[in-house]
């Protein structure tokens, strides 16, 4: 095995030549190799050069596939695989402040929600311990027919096989975690290949659970690359037999089209809709709106997008979001003040302000931000007429965006929350029970909140959505039943 730098090492430390970083090791096959081609790694807020790591291929995803499928042939109980998620929760725990750190910097995500972050991947870690320990089948009764007398079913559960895992940016420690705990808890090994602008996150993640942890290192193999070369290997491959990928729409169903006789998880988009009735406490929805709109600069699946607001108090709405909106403190990730940061790259920022200046040339009006700091970050955006038909409502912004818009009735707002592609959570605030159950059951999402704002997760709920938000649910429970099949015995007397 090859001496490895430490991905927090590599990040801060360039080698003797001044512009050469040193390449941060990647675990591959049983090795910590660096391969022969590499990708840098910049911080989205001020572009600095944060380090180097593989840019890997096909021929790197084959010997990652060999070894996950070798790994299979080893036993790896169920006490031992929650012995290492426990151990890893543990671990990561006391090491949240240096991953902080990194998904502080290499997703521009603010500290204080980065630490946040961190806590939520250790819930993650500690809900995949329960479930491998409880990992269970279940008893047939064969005998409720003749042919089954004298006969004893029952299931075992066992790993569905190599996963393959592609994981998005915008949560480059807990999205990961989300993978990899389950695939573990299932006895499942995996392919991983991170975000190519958040790669470090994944390889801090994979040192503590193979060198800290006792993960046996043919379960976990880490292959950064650019999507199409190593994430199209991934799905491809033969003996990949589960690929899980969370990102865009357009790219989840291509990956499920291209892969008929795999299992694929897709955890996509959406454009989540908050309704405000009159008789709800409108001043809470707008506090949470505040921050649930713009942590991580709405790069989230359900950042709250659009905020349906009764016409009997949209004006005081509007008046206390704009307020609140304005309190944000936009700046450095790393600062303690921050709450919102940069976007992700230049391009995405500017993908959003397009959209947002084609919407107020389509009518509505900015009420707060639409401008760029001086450092270049996109501040806080409020859009006040918006119309359903404007991309700022129809697609997912994945920006520091909120568009408002009045409705008249209740009926009204829940076409109007429904009339999307997407489906994964909503809000509505109401102090009406019948409207409150009246919209669990109309409102065609994966979740429904009541009094809060769809911007909202614990860590082992059933967690997904409808349509193009995806097909699969995750939360540790539900995801290791993806990662699994069942296996029937039959005991013959």
């Amino acid at each position: 095995m090859q001496v490895k730098h430490l991905p927090s090492n590599a990040m801060a430390r360039l080698s003797s030549d001044g512009d050469r970083p040193a390449v941060t090791l990647v675990p591959l096959d049983g090795e910590w190799v660096a391969g022969h081609q590499v990708m840098r790694v910049e911080a989205p807020y001020d572009g600095r050069l944060l380090g180097v790591v593989p840019a890997f291929g096909v021929a790197e995803v084959d010997r990652a596939v060999a070894g996950a499928r070798t790994a299979l042939d080893t036993p790896f109980p169920s006490w031992r695989r929650a012995e290492v998620l426990d151990r890893a929760a543990v671990r990561l725990a006391g090491r949240g402040e240096e991953f902080a750190r990194c998904i502080a910097l290499e997703s521009a995500k603010p500290i204080r929600t980065a630490r946040a972050e961190v806590r939520r991947a250790v819930s993650t870690l500690v809900f995949s311990a329960a479930v491998a320990r409880g990992l269970t089948g279940e008893t047939v009764p064969l005998e409720a027919a003749a042919a089954g007398e004298g006969k004893i079913g029952f299931t075992l559960r066992v790993p569905v096989g190599v996963v393959g895992a592609i994981a998005p940016f915008n949560f480059p420690l807990n999205l990961v975690v989300h993978k990899l705990g389950p695939a573990i808890a299932a006895g499942c090994p995996v392919v991983l290949k991170p975000a190519e602008q958040t790669p470090f996150s994944s390889v801090l993640l994979a040192e503590l659970l193979i060198d800290e942890c006792g993960l046996p290192p043919g379960y976990l193999h880490v292959i950064p690359g650019d999507g199409p070369t190593v994430g199209g290997a991934l799905v491809d491959h033969p003996d990949v037999a589960l690929i899980t990928f969370t990102g865009s729409p357009d790219v989840g169903w291509a990956i499920r089209q291209r892969a008929p006789r795999k299992r694929v998880s897709l955890e996509l988009g959406g454009n989540a809709p908050v309704i405000i009735e009159p008789d709800s406490d409108w001043r809470d929805a707008v506090a949470k709106i505040a921050v649930a709109g713009f942590s991580h600069a709405g790069q989230s699946c359900v950042s709250t997008q659009r905020v349906l607001v009764h016409a009997g108090v949209v004006r005081e709405v509007i008046t206390a979001l704009t307020e609140a909106v304005e309190r944000l403190v936009v700046g450095d990730p790393l600062d303690e003040a921050t709450d919102v940061s940069a976007l992700i790259s230049h391009a995405a920022r500017d993908r959003v302000i397009a959209w947002i200046d084609e919407a107020v040339a389509q009518g509505a009006r900015v009420a707060t931000g639409g401008d760029v700091t001086g450092d270049g970050v996109l501040r806080p955006t409020v859009l006040v007429d918006a119309r359903p038909s404007m991309k700022v409502c129809a697609e997912e912004v994945f920006g520091p965006v909120v568009a408002v818009t009045a409705y008249g009735d209740f009926a009204e707002a829940l076409r109007m929350a429904n009339d999307t592609r997407f489906g994964l959570q909503a809000g509505v605030y109401t102090a009406d029970l019948g409207k409150a159950l009246t919209a669990a059951r109309v409102l065609d999402y994966g979740g429904v909140l009541i009094n809060a704002v769809p911007t909202w997760r614990v860590d082992h709920q059933p967690y997904g959505g409808k349509r193009d938000s995806g097909n699969t649910r995750e939360g540790p429970a539900w995801a290791v039943r993806e990662m699994t099949e069942e296996r029937l015995i039959v005991l013959a007397g």
